[in-house]
């Protein structure tokens, strides 16, 4: 019989972590239900792209599971970008509504950046508007990037240190490695930001802390574990298909045998990405009412 490996690091289950978020945000909308405010999060998908479909369809059924309403707005591949600004100046003025979401990407002839800048920024539950993002620069933001605020909620469940570390992040996108990196200086960690034309890339994870990586591209990186260090932290962020499986940037079974802890795909960062949205939609419906609330 077959030596199985022996896991000498802790898993990162990201679904644990999202369960203990999602049962804090059903206990917060209850209690904003007697108070009459009815947390609604509006979603728009623009042609049939399946992925799109499938990730808003999660995300509708995660709502679902802890009282927030959800109103679809699925409209059709040759939509204008005039039109597709009147849909979201409409959900704008909308007092029952609190979070708008755009599922990227659109399609080539309509412009994500002019599109997704027409959410009002408290109603902005995915962090991109330019108000948001300054906000998150100087430390003031209270919508976060969902995946970058799932990541430090992981560490803190997991009572992963960040202060005083060196982390390096191998992703350099809006979505995740920008509004991380200011997460994590918030947390006083010492990061380093790698992507596609960074030099010595191997020796840069060997200096590491923690590596927080998210290029998904299998056919031009892997994140081995003679790139890390002894107990080093390890949290993909990567999603991609590989010879037919869903994979990230590492194989965690070969990665947790060295690593302190390490987060697996699927079952790590994706879950906490949508408890994560989920809980601003609400921080979003507290707030229109000047509620403040604390998780």
């Amino acid at each position: 019989m077959k030596n199985l490996p022996t896991l000498t690091g802790t898993k990162i289950d990201g679904l644990e972590v999202a369960k203990s978020v999602k049962t804090k945000v059903a206990e917060i909308v209850n209690d904003l239900k007697s108070k009459e405010i009815t947390p609604c999060l509006a979603t728009i998908v623009v042609g049939d792209n399946p992925a799109s479909a499938t990730y808003v369809r999660n995300k509708h059924k995660a709502c679902e599971e802890v009282g927030i309403l959800t109103k679809d707005h699925t409209l059709s591949n040759d939509i204008t970008q005039e039109e597709l600004n009147t849909l979201i100046e409409k959900l704008n003025q909308d007092e029952t509504i609190h979070g708008i979401l755009v599922q990227l990407p659109l399609p080539n002839h309509l412009n994500e950046f002019n599109t997704t800048t027409r959410i009002l920024p408290e109603k902005d539950i995915d962090g991109l508007t330019p108000t948001n993002v300054g906000l998150l620069a100087i430390g003031k933001a209270i919508l976060i990037a969902c995946t970058p605020s799932g990541i430090i909620e992981m560490c803190k469940y997991y009572n992963i240190e960040l202060e005083g570390k060196n982390i390096t992040i191998i992703n350099r996108s809006n979505l995740v490695g920008k509004p991380l990196f200011h997460l994590l200086l918030q947390n006083n960690a010492t990061v380093t930001t790698c992507h596609s034309k960074t030099k010595d890339l191997k020796q840069i994870c060997l200096n590491s802390d923690i590596i927080i990586t998210g290029v998904g591209n299998r056919e031009i990186f892997k994140l081995t574990p003679d790139m890390i260090k002894q107990e080093a932290v390890v949290i993909d962020v990567a999603t991609t298909q590989y010879e037919g499986k869903l994979v990230g940037d590492t194989d965690f079974s070969d990665i947790i045998e060295k690593a302190l802890f390490a987060s697996p795909v699927p079952g790590g960062v994706g879950p906490m990405t949508v408890a994560m949205l989920l809980k601003n939609t609400v921080t979003a419906a507290a707030l229109s009412k000047g509620i403040d609330i604390k998780y």
